[in-house]
């Protein structure tokens, strides 16, 4: 056998391996699959080949011992003999292990192989052994001798550094025996820790000194925010290091930072992130985006701390946010760099994140560096925009060679990178020369279009958002942050604007067309720029003949609005909600997704908090109108009572039953209800019930109909988006069928506002339709005539009835928003617009849908 020879422990312990492997393999042939693993493998091969009977032995040392066997397909026999093995291992003597480590011979190789790899596979497995003591013990000495002999064992370092509950007080142990001097004891496996280890390994004793003690000081950051003595001792590191020096290395090791790690050899761990970095590289990352932070400002800094900050703020299901000290410690270090860099990465995330303590620190940081450039507060998210190199209102050329790159910038296509030759011919590729003679022009090029890629949908929604601040500017000053800015000019140029002179008062709306300002009827218009003022232009603000001629400005001249402004739902009180008062109850009595509600509710700048099957209570959704003195209120309650079935495993509500809309005054206090429902109730500070006029909701009719409409247009939203009734696949009503009423109602009931406003602009696109004599728009429904049916398409859900007995047809959309090619809408961010157009186009031609499980449908009702 390949062990004889070996001292006797080894003998025992290889000849247990073998023994106990054959007998299961034996007993359970076809449990391991076909497949070779270690030499040893391969030297019971040969034995094997006058030993038929021995293959099966083969075969399960190769499913037991290799690395690739995934640990759930092992049977418990297998694993208990992982514990015999690591049993025998632990009882062999450490001077054993040195002298036969240390004499290279080949077969004492192959055995310290067989239980390293078992070591692996057990750490994939999460064993429940004492490992600490085996580190200590016995690896040591095995550590020592393999480092020296280039044994594949010295890499159990590793596998000991990447599991997830390894034992940190060994660590240094095992690099004293390893001969090695590590940056810091902090686990291997995430990216950025393992490309330090990797650069580690190529410096010098002299720079490995210090960057030891950079990693060192960046892993004793505590707190919210650093110390003046731990920050005097990081400018001192940093000054020793070269600020440029540091801001380069350190900068590279975090835009790996929360990055996903390679899966392990035992398959994903449950219940862990693979981006989500341990508690202690989270305190290291963040005394490194201090320590940045210190070391001066340049563009790719401030992009590496904000694209760490998303990430870091990403929230993973079940658990939250990525790692929130990590995001803070970015913002934190944005607000300290100087230069207008920081400034937009900040501006940009008060956009993107919603996480609420992010915002006040966002908050904090943008008033801190407000003060620090002398600038006003109110004006810096618009003041902070980059140009990004563009000289035209979206279009930057950079000449290079014989070659020009061109790149534009569209309001709903994003970026476009074209190259031009010099005889004027276009290409779409990346020219070969320009790779070779122009790489560090071309990378720039490439990362501003990055950075715009983020920078337009955020200064998108930042415009959206301002219809409720109501705010002017000086014709100059709107000229330079708006109509000729490099990249916000793109989207003002496709918004309605009004102006008026200061002296008469009078507002008039005109939008850029052609090189100029022009009104609705596409006439040019003049307007005074040392007198005249500019504001956001509204619907509400404005009579119904002017709303239908800018659309109609839109529509027939093929152009796209960044957002729905011409054709902007507006919202109006009922006689329903003049009787109730104080509450509308609109959009009362539905069923919500809870989570995808959650995200909507926070991009649209409310607050909200997930509900719990718990023994809690919870206030409503609330979005603040402080312009307004204001807070809108969204009564919710969770739906359900069955934890496990009606919540997920952390007892969140997968659905929410809605209520009320209410006003009160921003300073009033929140009304509460338990998580299981009861009502929303109000009390004082002292418990007694609130009853003055301070506490009570404020009459519907005394909110400004600017408010009432756009608070009735995210509810809208939140309920025409999170919806079950927009489940194609909810037609059995869901769980135990519960909503299976609710699912018709809302499916193919009455319209909401979103709904009514798709109604009255389809039916002004229809005709221009190439379908459009097969199509037929009616109260509630896009009637398509097809080849085999005729079908209804509801214009608030999406959803399809077939006639003649108006049988439920399920079509499930993509991921992404469809259409026809050809089809021109006048704005961006209907995606069920575009659905229900591409239904249509889809069932048309109901004959030529190749799908089965459409067509299964479709010919089941013809029979």
């Amino acid at each position: 056998m390949w062990f004889e020879g070996l001292p006797d422990e080894f003998s025992r312990l290889a000849e247990s391996v073998v023994d106990i492997l054959i007998a299961d393999a034996l007993a359970h042939p076809k449990r391991y699959s076909e497949g070779v693993g270690s030499q040893a493998v391969k030297d019971l091969q040969r034995l094997a080949s006058s030993r038929p009977d021995l293959m099966p032995a083969v075969v399960a040392i190769a499913g037991a011992c290799a690395v690739e066997a995934p640990p759930d397909a092992l049977s418990s026999d297998v694993f208990a003999l992982r514990d015999r093995i690591v049993s025998r291992a632990l009882s062999v003597p450490q001077a054993v292990c040195a002298s036969v480590a240390a004499s290279k011979d080949p077969t004492a190789v192959r055995v310290l192989d067989e239980l390293s790899r078992i070591a692996k596979a057990e750490f994939s497995a999460i064993s429940v052994h004492d490992w600490t003591a085996w580190i200590s013990g016995n690896a040591r000495a095995w550590l020592a001798a393999a480092a020296k002999a280039q044994h594949s064992l010295f890499r159990f370092r590793e596998y000991v550094m990447r599991h997830p509950y390894r034992a940190y007080s060994n660590l240094d142990e095992m690099d004293k025996a390893l001969g090695l001097l590590a940056p810091v004891p902090v686990p291997l496996g995430e990216p950025w820790i393992d490309q330090l280890t990797r650069e580690w390994g190529k410096m010098s004793a002299k720079q490995q000194g210090l960057w030891r003690r950079v990693c060192l000081h960046a892993a004793a950051a505590s707190g919210g925010s650093p110390g003046k003595k731990w920050m005097s001792l990081a400018g001192e590191l940093i000054k020793e290091a070269g600020a440029e020096a540091f801001r380069t290395k350190v900068g590279a090791w975090l835009s790996r930072g929360c990055t996903s790690r390679p899966e392990m050899a035992g398959g994903p761990i449950e219940g862990i992130d693979a981006a989500s970095p341990t508690d202690r590289s989270s305190e290291m990352l963040k005394g490194l985006a201090w320590m940045i932070g210190a070391a001066g400002a340049d563009a790719p800094t401030a992009r590496v701390l904000s694209a760490l900050a998303m990430r870091s703020y990403q929230k993973v299901p079940g658990i939250g946010p990525r790692a929130v000290k990590v995001g803070h410690a970015c913002i934190h270090a944005l607000g300290q760099m100087p230069g207008t860099d920081s400034l937009a990465q900040l501006a940009m995330l008060k956009v993107k994140v919603k996480f609420i303590p992010a915002q006040k620190g966002i908050e904090k940081a943008l008033t801190a560096a407000a003060i620090r450039e002398h600038l006003p507060r109110e004006e810096i998210e618009e003041l902070a925009v980059p140009s990004y190199g563009l000289g035209d209102v979206g279009a930057r050329e950079e000449v290079m060679g014989e070659i020009t790159a061109r790149l534009e910038v569209d309001s709903s296509a994003g970026c476009r990178l074209t190259f031009i030759r010099k005889d004027g011919k276009s290409i779409k590729t990346v020219p070969a020369v320009l790779k070779k003679d122009h790489a560090e022009n071309l990378k720039e090029l490439k990362l501003s279009m990055k950075d715009i890629g983020s920078m337009l949908p955020a200064q998108k929604d930042r415009i959206d958002s301002l219809f409720l601040e109501q705010k002017t500017w000086a014709m100059g000053t709107w000229r330079e942050r708006y109509l000729d800015h490099p990249l916000v000019g793109v989207l003002a140029r496709r918004i309605i604007w009004q102006f008026r002179d200061r002296a008469d008062g009078t507002w008039t709306s005109a939008t850029w067309l052609d090189g100029k300002l022009c009104d609705a009827k596409g006439l040019p218009r003049t307007f005074r720029e040392e007198s005249a003022e500019v504001r956001l232009w509204h619907p509400m603000l404005v009579e119904r003949e002017e709303i239908l001629a800018w659309r109609r400005f839109f529509e027939e001249r093929g152009l796209r609005q960044p957002f729905k402004q011409a054709h902007r739902e507006i919202y109006l009180l009922t006689d329903a909600e003049r009787t109730t008062g104080t509450y509308s109850n609109r959009y009362a009595a539905h069923i919500i997704r809870q989570h995808q509600f959650h995200a909507l509710a926070a991009a649209r700048g409310w607050r909200n908090r997930l509900r719990l099957l718990v023994d809690a209570e919870f206030p409503p959704a609330t979005r603040t109108l402080s312009k307004w003195g204001l807070r809108a209120e969204f009564w919710i309650e969770g739906a359900g009572d069955d934890f496990g079935v009606d919540t997920n495993e952390a007892g969140a509500f997968h659905h929410l039953a809605t209520d009320q809309v209410r006003f009160y005054r921003e300073r009033a206090p929140i009304a509460t209800a338990h998580a299981n429902g009861g009502g929303y109730t109000t009390t004082r500070v002292g418990g007694e019930d609130a009853r003055d006029t301070e506490h009570e909701p404020l009459p519907l009719d005394q909110i400004p109909p600017l408010v009432f409409s756009e608070i009735m247009r995210d509810v809208d939203l939140f309920v025409g988006v999170a919806s079950v009734g927009n489940n194609p696949q909810w037609q059995d009503g869901g769980p135990d069928n519960r909503y299976r009423d609710y699912w018709w109602s809302y499916g193919f009931g009455e319209l909401s506002g979103t709904a009514l406003s798709r109604s009255d602009l389809l039916g002004r696109l229809i005709p221009r339709l190439k379908i459009a004599d097969r199509c037929e728009l009616s109260e509630r429904f896009l009637i398509v005539q097809g080849k085999l049916r005729e079908y209804k398409i509801h214009l608030g859900s999406g959803n399809i009835l077939m006639r003649p007995d108006d049988e439920y047809l399920c079509i499930v959309p993509s991921s992404r928003d469809v259409g026809d090619g050809s089809l021109h809408l006048p704005f961006d961010g209907d995606r069920t617009l575009s659905i229900i157009l591409s239904k249509a186009f889809l069932l048309v031609n109901d004959d030529r849908i190749r799908d089965s499980s459409i067509t299964s449908q479709i010919k089941r009702g013809l029979k």
